[in-house]
C-alpha cells in the first residue's frame, strides 16, 4: 500500500475496536457486521470488552444478550468522570501488550475514548513508545468537556458539546473525512458510494464518521 505500511498479520491494518457505554465488544462486531464484508478484507480488528459491568440499565437489553459493559462513568452534564483514568491506563496496557496497533475504531464512548487516548499519544501523555496511528474511525463520539482534559487531548476550547458532538470531535483532527448520514445514534448502514469512500479510510491518516 503506497505510503503506508500495514501489520505482518496477513498484511492487514491492526485496529482497535472500543464498543458503546453498557453495550460489549460482541455487541459492536454485530453492530459493524451491516458494512459490506469487503471494507474488513484490510483490516485485523480486536473487540476488547470494558473493563466495568455496566452499573445501569442498558439501551439494548432485550435485543441482544448480557453481559454489557461501560469504559468509565460520568455525570449528566459529562463535565465529571469517574474511573476515567484507571480505564486511560488500561488500555495504554493492553495497547502495549497487544500491539502495535495501527489505529482505533469506536463507537459512541468507544469512540470518545479513542479520541483521547489519541490527543494524548499525541501530546506524549501515553504510549510513548508505541508508533503513531495511522488510522481513526469516530462513530457518534464526542469531546470530553473537562478543560483539563481539552487542554491536553484537543488543544480547543469546546464552545456547545451538544450541537453536532461528532462533527465538533471532528475538528480536533487534521483533514478529517467525514461520512454522514441519518440514522440516528447508531453504526449506520453504508450505501454503496459510501462502501467507496470506506475504502479510502486505509489510506486516511484520521478519519472520522459521523
Amino acid at each position: 500500500m503506497e505510503g503506508q505500511k500495514e501489520s505482518n498479520n496477513g498484511n492487514k491494518l491492526k485496529l482497535l475496536c472500543l464498543h458503546g457505554f453498557r453495550t460489549s465488544g460482541k455487541f459492536l462486531q454485530k453492530q459493524l457486521s451491516k458494512w459490506d464484508p469487503s471494507i474488513f478484507a484490510h483490516f485485523d480488528m480486536d473487540f476488547p470488552d470494558g473493563i466495568f459491568p455496566a452499573g445501569g440499565k442498558s439501551d439494548i437489553e432485550g435485543i441482544f444478550p448480557p453481559p454489557y459493559f461501560e469504559w468509565f462513568q460520568f455525570n449528566k452534564e459529562f463535565t465529571e468522570y469517574t474511573n476515567l483514568e484507571e480505564c486511560v491506563s488500561y488500555l495504554t496496557e493492553y495497547i502495549t501488550s497487544n500491539g502495535p496497533f495501527d489505529g482505533l475504531l469506536g463507537f459512541s464512548q468507544g469512540a470518545t475514548l479513542s479520541a483521547l487516548l489519541l490527543g494524548y499519544q499525541a501530546q506524549g501523555k501515553v504510549l510513548k513508545e508505541h508508533p503513531p496511528m495511522k488510522l481513526f474511525v469516530s462513530i457518534s463520539g464526542s469531546k470530553f468537556r473537562d478543560p483539563s482534559i481539552c487542554e491536553v487531548a484537543y488543544k480547543d476550547t469546546i464552545n456547545d458539546w451538544l450541537r453536532l458532538p461528532s462533527e465538533e470531535l471532528a475538528t480536533a483532527f487534521h483533514k478529517p473525512l467525514i461520512i454522514r448520514h441519518p440514522q440516528g445514534h447508531t453504526v449506520p448502514r453504508l450505501e454503496e458510494t459510501n462502501i467507496i469512500i470506506c475504502e479510502r479510510i486505509i489510506r486516511t491518516p484520521i478519519t472520522s464518521l459521523d
